[in-house]
């Protein structure tokens, strides 16, 4: 089984590539939600982050509150670098474990994890290519924008990544999401269908 990566800037189309792959029948991890997953009250990171940046980051539920967090470190590199010491070697863990697990039920394609960070966290070193996802500067502002930051909030949310040349130099494949979405679908199809091919010929040795 092949394990892949999904990234992108943000607001790139890393998330429509994830979703048109599960749609067409591939399993999907989504490195966010294990974020989340790993942050919830009890687990290591969630202690470790109170005691980095405070009480004040626990919302009236008894949860980290993401938005205050996420306000808090994108104003400050530093923070950001710390938060990612505490969190991504747990995301990491449950990326291995689900992987194996995948394989273990029989999965012989490919399986992916979508990440936004994934380069600036490492996890591509472990896996065998990574799927980049690309649009222009100025669509990433437009989209952003659209989900209702401010113009200044979603430039530092980009300022925050690196930028998108970089992450392609990584690329095992590139996708072109500055176009309409059933481009989009058309160059995830491709792929798909070379992966099937792929995990075919490697079942039939």
């Amino acid at each position: 089984m092949k394990r892949l990566g999904i990234t992108g800037g943000i607001a790139s189309g890393k998330s429509a590539v994830a979703r048109m792959l599960r749609e067409l029948g591939f399993r999907v991890m989504d490195a966010d939600a294990l974020g989340h997953e790993v942050m919830e009250p009890g687990k290591r990171a969630f202690r470790e982050i109170v005691t980095e940046f405070g009480a004040g980051v626990v919302g009236a539920d008894g949860r980290i509150d993401r938005r205050e967090l996420g306000a808090l470190v994108f104003r400050d590199r530093e923070k950001l670098e710390r938060l990612n010491t505490i969190v991504h070697p747990r995301v990491e863990e449950e990326m291995v474990r689900l992987f194996l697990e995948w394989e273990k039920s029989g999965v012989r394609d490919a399986a992916f994890v979508e990440a936004a960070l994934l380069v600036e966290a490492g996890y591509q070193q472990n896996l065998d290519g990574l799927v980049v996802a690309w649009c222009r500067p100025e669509q990433q502002m437009e989209r952003l924008m659209a989900r209702g930051l401010s113009e200044v909030e979603a430039r530092r949310r980009i300022a925050a990544q690196m930028p998108a040349e970089e992450k392609l130099k990584f690329a095992t494949e590139k996708m072109d999401c500055s176009g309409s979405l059933e481009e989009t679908r058309r160059q995830v199809e491709k792929l798909a269908g070379r992966l099937r091919r792929e995990g075919s010929s490697e079942a039939n040795r």
